[in-house]
């Protein structure tokens, strides 16, 4: 189920929702809802974001092709689940292409890993935030965090555009929200895919070739 804005729907879940759209995203990255998955939960809600450059379309695919993109799924369940620990569930998905010396270093999956524990506040080697932890500034609050890191080659054979070999950087988490204001989730699933595609931290200027 898609959030409509319907009465009938649960106030927390609308509010959800509409906190979503209250995040604030970098210009480099383009957001924009997505058809969520279905049968997970009794309501959900996703939207996708790609790192866009200058010759991109406006649509967002739920399975882009660009070099960088990810999909935030919101679940809402009013009756909770035991895994969850709460009503209120987001899964992340990041796909990024690195580069070959990136992609081989052991401890990539440790670093990609970081990107996201710090962002939401979230110790090193703990599932939960703690106050004046995250990276960001921001007041999140998560519980029962977790998920994987893969690091992936792949080599083209034949007539198949591309470059002989690709390295790409997956990142799958899910963690539950203790609240209905989810802006700050958005924002930091964004800071994640900045991170994962080698954006400059904002405020920072990259300098062009000579």
């Amino acid at each position: 189920m898609t959030s409509s804005g319907a009465p009938t729907e649960p106030a927390d879940f609308r509010a959800a929702v509409a906190s979503l759209h209250a995040a604030r995203i970098r210009p480099e990255i383009e957001v924009g809802p997505i058809r969520p998955p279905q049968r997970l939960a009794p309501y959900s809600y996703a939207v996708g974001a790609e790192v866009r450059t200058g010759d991109d379309t406006d649509e967002i695919p739920v399975d882009s092709t660009g070099s960088s993109f990810g999909r935030l799924i919101l679940l809402y369940d009013p009756a909770g689940q035991d895994a969850w620990n709460g009503t209120m569930r987001l899964v992340a998905y990041v796909q990024a292409e690195v580069e070959a010396a990136l992609a081989m270093d052991p401890l990539l999956p440790e670093v990609a890993w970081s990107w996201l524990s710090d962002a939401l506040g979230v110790p090193p080697g703990k599932t939960a935030s703690e106050p004046d932890v995250s990276s960001s500034g921001r007041s999140i609050e998560v519980t029962a965090l977790g998920g994987t890191v893969t690091s992936t080659t792949s080599v083209r054979y034949g007539d198949i555009a591309g470059p002989p070999r690709a390295h790409q950087l997956e990142l799958r988490a899910s963690w539950t929200a203790t609240g209905p204001e989810l802006a700050g989730h958005l924002e930091a699933f964004c800071d994640v895919l900045s991170s994962a595609s080698g954006l400059p931290p904002v405020g920072v200027t990259e300098l062009g070739p000579a």
